[in-house]
């Protein structure tokens, strides 16, 4: 019987001598794929996606959705490629998110999305903001997150320690972005006295105009002598809270009159605008019955640069902040990896792995 165009290509392939090389070729190929491939858990679609948030200070829900969010959405619906437009309006501000088509080109969709929008600007009702137009990518999801907690330590006190490590996290090469949730940041609180400020003819906006221009630092030029340029820089920012007391604010009765003179100046911790707490649920058995209380915490979520392994990358920040609980991190402070986006990503590849090689076992015995 006479073999059609298959069976005379699977013929070839079986004389000849090639054919065990390039089944190496392919195995080697294989395994270089297996280990050097990035491991992913999330699926690499390309889905450009954009926020718009546009900010119409005193307007209510209704006057910005009807003023600034229906005619951006009517804008960004005729742009080519665009699938979805979502909106919010709320007190004073609006945002949208753009969703564009599978497959379509992230940066031209991004361009275009800008061009559109810096077009029709004059549209926009008076006093609305500038937009501001943020990409969204499946890299922006944290791929590693710590969760610093103690029953020693306050919010204040753990928020100062997540941010030195946070900062520390930075400087490894494949982390794109660190955020910090919970705890209280350090601020200087400035508590004016109405009578006090009445008695020296000040009032807050002169009061709010002399800090913010004494909290500056910018260049004022250059002084060319002979070869030599000199930059010259004016001004600068607060160093400690003493600063911030002896500024002088205003002038009455031909006297200085000193911040500290009107207000009371502290140093310490911020009003919570978040709260984390960590705690072991009912599964944990020892821990939850060593630890039966919420404490106190912060968290630390890292994303990645696209293309990095999370697996090598979740590695190499876990080696980081081991090392860190030799000087930073104090024996009062506790560490716990609540998300590991590698060894998830691990193990699923390695079960896929293991199945893809029972089935091909199972395919050469039969």
């Amino acid at each position: 019987m006479e073999n059609g165009i298959s069976g005379k290509i699977a013929g070839a392939f079986i004389r000849s001598k090639l054919s065990i090389l390039l089944m190496f070729a392919f195995m080697l190929l294989g395994l270089f794929s297996i280990y050097f491939i990035p491991r992913e858990e999330e699926p690499q679609i390309e889905v450009p996606m954009a926020d718009i948030m546009v900010g119409y200070p005193g307007a209510t829900p209704q006057e910005v959705e009807s003023g600034v969010i229906q005619p951006i959405e009517k804008i960004i619906s005729n742009i080519k490629g665009v699938e979805h437009v979502y909106s919010t309006s709320m007190n004073g501000m609006g945002m949208l998110t753009v969703q564009f088509y599978v497959g379509e080109d992230v940066e031209r969709s991004l361009v275009k999305l800008y061009n559109e929008m810096m077009k029709n600007m004059d549209r926009m009702p008076q006093g609305a903001t500038m937009p501001l137009v943020k990409s969204r990518a499946i890299d922006d999801v944290p791929a590693l997150a710590f969760t610093l907690w103690s029953n020693k330590m306050g919010d204040y006190q753990i928020r100062q320690v997540a941010e030195v490590v946070g900062n520390e996290i930075k400087k490894i090469p494949d982390v794109a972005q660190v955020n910090i949730v919970g705890g209280q940041s350090r601020q200087v609180k400035v508590m004016l006295d109405k009578d006090k400020m009445a008695g020296s003819k000040l009032d807050f906006g002169t009061i709010a105009q002399s800090l913010q221009a004494n909290n500056a630092q910018m260049q004022s030029g250059n002084i060319i002598t002979g070869d030599m340029v000199y930059s010259v820089q004016t001004g600068n920012f607060f160093s400690d809270v003493e600063e911030v007391k002896s500024l002088i604010v205003g002038v009455n009765d031909n006297q200085p009159v000193y911040l500290y003179q009107i207000a009371e100046v502290e140093d310490g911790a911020e009003v919570p605008k978040q709260y984390v707490s960590f705690g072991y649920g009912a599964a944990s058995g020892d821990k939850k019955a060593g630890m039966p209380d919420d404490y106190s915490a912060v968290t630390i979520s890292i994303a990645k640069k696209k293309g990095a392994d999370a697996m090598k990358l979740a590695e190499v920040v876990i080696d980081k902040v081991e090392h860190l609980k030799k000087d930073v991190i104090t024996n009062d402070l506790n560490v716990e990896v609540t998300r590991n986006y590698g060894e998830t990503a691990s193990h699923k590849v390695s079960e896929l792995l293991f199945h893809l090689s029972r089935a091909c076992k199972f395919n050469c015995v039969s």
